[in-house]
């Protein structure tokens, strides 16, 4: 059996990284790319120099701006970081066909069956970031492991430009003193759960049985459990077939729900109908409409119906039939579509029998 080498690039702060690149002044500088700062805008990623001020993603770009006043705020661009991302994943073809793109800016490479440097992952790993350096001017971090989970562990080991290496037999002791919450599915919430449970590093989980794990964390408990000794078994996706497609408008002043106008409404489903045109899927792809709404005080509901037609006038209905009895005021409309799955289609037509 062929042992598994999977790498997973990282790049390092790519969005600003390429504003950084294509603004030389801006380098050794704190930079952040979101929304404004003066609205309701939120910091997608930032530099390395910028998180020395405690700025991060998702972070309110107003905060960001009182944290580091010197922080320069840039608009997202995204046909920039796409065309930058598409570069990257043909250098990532010439190494191996088995890819599978997280977002724009990682990606998990399967090269187990390689010849390169002799079957060499790590060395395979290097070139790619030098690949990567000397195409783009921006640089990238890699980890090298036996399955997708330590892999992307090991990606943020030595960042940034860096790579980290777990070989198969450094996996138990790499897994023992590890925290929780480097694993996969370990948030703010279930890493608040385990830590009350006294279970802080996976060494802690290893001395758990799998019954004592479901009891204590219900169906997680299962996951949790291969996880904290270091397996994965995940195969690489090559091609991920999209579910849904959806856009946002978060308002600089909340609306009283009768206050949202109709210009508003189409302005989101225009930009959505344009986001559907430059995705592989067609307007007879789509199974459900979606309106999603954020309230004044965060509290989030979303409402569905089946896409008799994709139009503008059907998720203005949609949207005023959820919002009917709303008093509290609005500060974020979404609307979105859901996809059939084709494959389920496709079984659908063949068990449709014709007996005319």
């Amino acid at each position: 059996m062929i042992q598994r080498k999977i790498i997973h690039i990282d790049m390092d702060c790519f969005y600003a990284a390429i504003e950084v690149r294509d603004n030389p002044e801006l380098e050794g500088k704190p930079v952040a790319v979101g929304g404004s700062a003066s609205g309701r805008g939120v910091i997608c990623t930032c530099n390395y120099e910028a998180r020395k001020f405690g700025i991060h993603s998702a972070m309110p770009a107003s905060q960001a701006t009182r944290l580091c006043p010197e922080l320069t705020l840039l608009p997202v661009s995204f046909d920039k970081y796409r065309q930058a991302s598409q570069a990257i994943n043909k250098i990532f073809s010439n190494y191996t066909h088995l890819i599978e793109p997280l977002s724009l800016d990682e990606a998990f490479l399967d090269v187990s069956g390689s010849l390169l440097y002799s079957g060499s992952a790590t060395l395979i790993a290097q070139e790619i970031r030098q690949k990567i350096f000397q195409s783009q001017k921006i640089t990238a971090s890699a980890g090298i492991a036996p399955n997708k989970m330590l892999a992307k562990i090991a990606s943020d080991w030595n960042k940034p430009n860096g790579q980290y290496v777990i070989t198969p037999d450094q996996i138990a002791e790499f897994m023992i003193n590890l925290p929780v919450k480097k694993l996969f599915g370990v948030g703010k919430v279930t890493g608040k759960k385990l830590h009350h449970l006294n279970l802080k590093t996976c060494g802690d989980i290893q001395q758990r049985s799998l019954p004592e794990l479901v009891a204590l964390m219900g169906r997680y408990g299962n996951q949790l459990h291969p996880m904290a000794h270091g397996i994965d078994d995940r195969r690489i996706i090559t091609q991920k077939k999209r579910k849904s497609l959806s856009v946002e408008n978060t308002f600089q002043r909340n609306f009283l729900p009768h206050k949202v106008s109709d210009e508003v409404l189409d302005g989101l489903f225009k930009e959505l109908k344009t986001r559907l045109g430059k995705s592989e899927k067609k307007e007879s792809d789509i199974k459900n409409i979606v309106v999603k709404i954020k309230f004044s005080d965060f509290t989030i509901t979303s409402t569905q119906s089946p896409c008799l037609r994709f139009s503008a006038t059907a998720f203005c209905q949609l949207f005023k039939i959820r919002i009917r009895q709303e008093t509290k005021p609005i500060r974020l409309i979404g609307f979105g579509v859901n996809f059939n799955d084709r494959k389920q289609q496709e079984k659908s037509k063949q068990l449709t029998f014709d007996f005319s």
